[in-house]
């Protein structure tokens, strides 16, 4: 899941300049994560039934489209977050006057200085973001914010990189999961909702294995 692995290749990374360098290489069109239809986030977020006002955070945004689809089909409460600004900036352009349906947030979702002011939060939606994370006080950091946020009877929905998917992506090592260590991380308070796996083909044809996963906050 990646542009061109040989112009991503880094040792000591700057994850801000990192990913803006992706997003100002390429069109959406061309990353390798895009998706013309995010299908499977789509169908699961409608089965939350939540209003159209809900409060929605996408974390890791980027320039995707399911943003696009989502203010189509009425959704007027979204939280568009990435650490780079560039990736936002050509959302907020795609969108043209209908990006006053959505809110840009650019932070770390690790040392979050906004997102960890936000509350009440009826959906968190991370697609492809988690698995960059691979020390464990990272990890921490990031499940803490979303118990911090998401608001009781909320949802948390994550695809990520299943354990049988890719070691990198954009030159980046990953961590994979299952659902099981989603659970564990998110504790007892939440409850699976539904999940499965899904074989992702990038731009470039590349087959991808991702397991998706919706859980609920207890009252």
């Amino acid at each position: 899941m990646t542009t061109n692995e040989s112009e991503c290749q880094v040792s000591k990374v700057n994850y801000t300049e990192h990913w803006d360098k992706a997003y100002t290489k390429n069109p959406t069109e061309k990353l390798g994560w895009y998706e013309e239809k995010s299908t499977q986030t789509l169908e699961l977020i409608s089965k939350t039934q939540l209003p159209k006002d809900a409060s929605i955070l996408h974390v890791g945004a980027g320039s995707s489209t399911l943003i696009d689809d989502m203010v189509e089909e009425g959704y007027t409460n979204q939280i568009a977050n990435d650490l780079s600004a560039k990736s936002l900036q050509d959302l907020e352009e795609r969108l043209g006057e209908k990006s006053d349906l959505v809110n840009f947030i650019v932070d770390d979702l690790i040392k979050p200085e906004k997102l960890n002011t936000l509350e009440g939060v009826d959906l968190w939606n991370d697609r492809a973001v988690l698995h960059f994370f691979l020390k464990e006080e990272e990890q921490k950091a990031y499940f803490d914010l979303v118990r911090k946020v998401v608001k009781h009877n909320g949802f948390v929905l994550i695809a990520v990189f299943a354990l049988d998917g890719a070691e990198k992506c954009c030159g980046l090592p990953l961590q994979r999961y299952n659902v099981q260590m989603l659970q564990d991380n998110l504790g007892s308070e939440f409850t699976l909702q539904e999940s499965f796996d899904y074989t992702f083909v990038n731009p470039y044809g590349g087959e991808r294995p991702y397991v998706y996963a919706l859980f609920q906050r207890k009252n």
